[in-house]
């Protein structure tokens, strides 16, 4: 698929931008949009700083060479969005990230993916199970995507290592996590491929897994939940993949164990049962030769930004988007306008707020926003991380509730 071609320029520049302190996917899109290229997005930021109270810091050319060279070094590349190489269904989400690293072999990206997601204290049995289910798509020309954590994710990389798969970091393309997963990364390259948005060296965050969710989800047709507590990262991706307009699926359990809880839960939601590989394989098999829609395969839910609340990004009221695109400096077609979010409270009080407001009776989402006082985004951040932490739930139709412990 032909797309856009960057200079080394323009590829510095958009690193230098996403880089930047307070800006975020959402973000430099809207800057993209008003000022048609990265360049002239970098000479206004200050200006558009300063309008929103805010002092950031730009990150210096110097800084984003090094990344560039070092990531070179290390055999891979940034894929920006809308490249040839960008993989298609990643590029269809909202908050997709503008430049994507690429370690191993970038072409595997172009592959449908299928990822397949559980538990870190994964039961033998999971892990089994998982382990056919990966070898199996495989055999028929899938991706296996995951997030190379413990437990179902191990399983899933080494099943398929042999036809190819992509693991996805939270932290920097050279941080891998957890540690004894480092021989197996090295495996994954031969034949698959490890992407992340994240700066070379950073450490992940316990923010950052969400932020990685959304990229294994956005990467893949649909998303197979093989085990997982009802409160988890994994219910996380599966709800970024409904977002996204993609497939969910979930393989059932034991009402006795724990573990089952979350896979369980997403059926009864209206995710599609998944007791072998070929119930996932027919259902995505038409799906290959079109781009990824808007259908949601679970109850359908007011449009919860969650992924795009991840990010402290600069509220920027006078960034709007370009009329028209034609002869930009970027030689793009346009990246589409998105709002941006600031956080304007203390995350500690606003969570401290949140769980104030709220109790046994479902709350709507706009109704929680109006009552905290706070920005949508801050307030869907906090959400994200109440929802983590265990100390809410989410029900159908999007209401919330606080859970009583």
């Amino acid at each position: 698929m032909a797309g856009i071609v960057l200079s080394d320029r323009q590829r510095l520049d958009w690193l230098r931008l996403i880089r930047s302190e307070s800006i975020g996917p959402r973000s430099f899109r809207s800057l993209m949009n008003r000022f048609g290229g990265a360049a002239a997005a970098l000479d206004a930021l200050p200006d558009l700083a300063r309008q929103a109270g805010r002092t950031i810091r730009i990150c210096p050319a110097g800084e984003a060479e090094r990344e560039l060279g070092g990531l070179s070094r290390q055999g891979g590349r940034f894929i920006a969005l809308g490249e040839a190489g960008y993989p298609v269904p990643l590029q269809a989400i909202d908050s997709a990230p503008p430049l994507l690293a690429v370690l191993g072999r970038a072409e595997v990206l172009q592959r449908s993916g299928v990822a397949l997601v559980g538990s870190r204290n994964a039961s033998a049995a999971g892990m089994k199970f998982t382990a056919r289910l990966a070898r199996e798509l495989g055999e028929a020309d899938f991706n296996v995507v995951s997030g190379l954590a413990r437990g179902i994710d191990t399983a899933a990389h080494e099943a398929s290592l042999e036809t190819g798969t992509v693991a996805v970091l939270a932290g920097g393309i050279d941080q891998i996590y957890p540690p004894q997963n480092i021989p197996l990364a090295r495996r994954i390259l031969e034949r698959g491929a490890i992407v992340s948005e994240m700066p070379l060296g950073w450490v992940a965050r316990a923010r950052d897994f969400p932020r990685r969710n959304r990229l294994v989800s956005g990467l893949s047709l649909g998303t197979v939940v093989v085990e997982a507590a009802r409160r988890s990262g994994s219910l996380i991706t599966a709800r970024f993949a409904n977002e996204q307009g993609r497939l969910v699926f979930a393989v059932p359990g034991s009402p006795l164990d724990p573990r089952a809880e979350g896979g369980n839960h997403l059926i009864r939601e209206g995710a599609m049962l998944c007791a072998e590989a070929a119930h996932v394989i027919e259902a995505l098999q038409p799906l290959r030769q079109r781009e990824p829609g808007a259908q949601m395969l679970l109850r359908e839910q007011p449009r919860d930004p969650a992924g795009e609340a991840m990010w402290d990004e600069l509220d920027l009221p006078e960034v709007l988007p370009a009329p028209d695109f034609t002869g930009q400096d970027e030689d793009a077609a346009p990246l589409a306008p998105a709002s941006v979010v600031v956080e304007t409270a203390d995350g500690l009080q606003l969570k401290r707020v949140v769980l104030d407001l709220l109790g046994a009776t479902p709350v709507a989402l706009d109704d929680l926003v109006r009552a905290s006082g706070q920005g949508a985004g801050a307030v869907n951040r906090t959400l994200v991380e109440l929802e983590l932490d265990g100390e809410i739930t989410r029900h159908p139709g999007g209401l919330l509730t606080r859970l009583r412990r």
